[in-house]
């Protein structure tokens, strides 16, 4: 199966959340209600420095990502 790069996510325990979860290395999954974020990998020492870049592009991009659907919803 292959998987989108985002997917937007709720969850009824969570009413004022929205997840983003994002599939590919570095994975994770961001919650946009308080920007919390929660690794999905193990990293050691030497992924340190590719993990920040690689994640400050990964959050942008999830925040995009999400912009995006939500216009999409609100031009329907």
């Amino acid at each position: 199966m292959t998987l989108p790069k985002f997917i937007l996510g709720d969850n009824s325990e969570f009413p004022e959340a929205i997840f983003i979860i994002h599939t590919e290395f570095p994975r994770f999954v961001i919650n946009l209600e308080n920007d919390e974020l929660e690794w999905l990998e193990d990293f050691d020492q030497q992924d340190e420095k590719e993990l920040q870049t690689e994640a400050e592009n990964a959050i942008q991009q999830a925040t995009s990502f999400y912009d995006s659907e939500v216009a999409k919803y609100e031009n329907e």
